[in-house]
C-alpha cells in the first residue's frame, strides 16, 4: 500500500499542470537574419495559477501568447496543454482542443457588431455543437456572471467598452474552459473599469479558473500570483508573488 503512494502523488501533481513550455524556441527569417522570437523557454503554469506575463514591446510576449494559448507551434521544443503534446495534433483536432480548453480575452474585444450580447457570448458554442436548451442556460448563467442580465439583448455598438468586455469574457466562459488567455484586456478601457475588469478575472480565479494575463501595463501584475518577465525572447525568472 505504501509503495504505491508516491506514485499516485506523481500522477495528481501531473494533474495539476494546466500548460507547459519545455525548451520552446520560435524562429522567424527577417530578410537574411534569424530572429529567436524565443530562445529556450520553460514554464509551466498549474491549475488555478494566475500568471501574469510581462516585457516590453519586442520582448517575445506576443509568441509567448501564441505558445501558451496553442495557436501556433514552435520552431524547436514543445507545448504541451492539459497533459497533451500539441504537435501531434491535426490543425482541426487542436481547435476543438483550444475551443473546449482554453477562453480568448482581447483587447479590442472582437466581438461581432451584428449579434447581440447574447449571441456573441454562444457563438463558440456552435462550434462545440451545444444543444439549444444547454446553450440558453449557460448564457444566461454567463450573463449573470458578467453582471451584464439586463443587457443580453443589446449590440455592441450600444453597449459601452466595459460592457464589450464583459461580453467578451462571457464569451470567452461559454465552453467553460479551465483557462482564460487575456491579451491586454484593459488596453482599450479606461483605468475605473479596467479595475472592474481585473476584480472580474479575479473572481473567476478564486473560482477555480486559470488566468493567464499578458500585458505591458506593469500596474496589473500585483493581481496575479505568478509573474512570467521576458526580456529578447528569454524569461529574466518567474517569481511567485505571494
Amino acid at each position: 500500500m505504501w509503495a504505491s503512494e508516491p506514485n499516485s502523488e506523481k500522477i495528481k501533481m501531473k494533474q495539476e499542470i494546466a500548460i507547459e513550455l519545455k525548451h520552446v524556441e520560435k524562429h522567424y527569417e527577417m530578410g537574411h537574419s534569424l530572429v529567436k522570437a524565443l530562445d529556450g523557454v520553460n514554464v509551466k503554469i498549474n491549475k488555478g495559477d494566475f500568471v501574469a506575463i510581462v516585457g516590453p514591446s519586442g520582448s517575445g510576449k506576443s509568441t509567448m501568447m501564441n505558445m501558451v494559448g496553442a495557436l501556433d507551434l514552435p520552431t524547436k521544443g514543445n507545448v504541451w496543454l492539459d497533459g497533451q503534446n500539441i504537435e501531434h495534433f491535426e490543425e482541426s483536432d487542436l481547435a476543438q482542443l483550444r475551443g473546449r480548453k482554453i477562453g480568448f480575452v482581447f483587447q479590442t474585444f472582437n466581438l461581432i457588431p451584428t449579434l447581440t450580447a447574447k449571441e456573441n457570448i454562444g457563438l463558440p458554442m456552435m462550434f462545440q455543437k451545444v444543444s439549444g436548451d444547454l446553450k440558453s442556460k449557460r448564457i444566461d448563467e454567463i450573463l449573470k456572471n458578467v453582471k451584464l442580465t439586463h443587457r443580453g439583448d443589446h449590440l455592441p455598438n450600444e453597449l459601452s467598452g466595459g460592457e464589450r468586455q464583459r461580453v467578451a469574457i462571457g464569451r470567452a466562459l461559454a465552453n467553460n474552459p479551465d483557462i482564460i488567455l487575456a491579451d491586454e484586456p484593459t488596453g482599450n478601457l479606461d483605468s475605473k473599469t479596467g479595475l472592474e475588469i481585473m476584480s472580474l478575472f479575479k473572481e473567476l480565479n478564486k473560482k477555480g479558473k486559470t488566468i493567464i494575463l499578458v500585458t505591458h501595463d506593469l500596474n496589473l501584475v500585483k493581481y496575479a500570483s505568478k509573474v512570467l518577465k521576458i526580456r529578447d525572447g528569454k524569461l529574466e525568472g518567474g517569481k511567485i508573488r505571494k
